[in-house]
């Protein structure tokens, strides 16, 4: 689990993380491997653009988890500081 991911502020979601991303506070961005290509591509083909660095979780859950949520979670991303 990135302990990076559980001790930072971050945004948990597709729609946060793209704001975040958009607003340019967004320094990592964690992907579940799991997750459905069609809610993870538009937050990906951005992060590339954006020269964002990508780091991809093993499952939804596992990400969740290090999100400190008992849900899974397809994206999040750790804020800029």
């Amino acid at each position: 689990m990135p302990a990076e991911l559980m001790r930072a502020d971050r945004v948990v979601g597709t729609k946060q993380t793209l704001k975040a991303l958009e607003s340019g506070r967004a320094e990592v961005v964690y992907i579940a491997k799991d997750a459905e290509t069609n809610v993870t591509n538009p937050v990906l083909e951005r992060c590339k653009s954006l020269g964002i660095e990508i780091v991809y979780i093993d499952t939804m859950a596992e990400l969740g988890r290090a999100c400190g949520i008992d849900v899974g979670a397809a994206v999040a991303c750790v804020l800029k500081k």
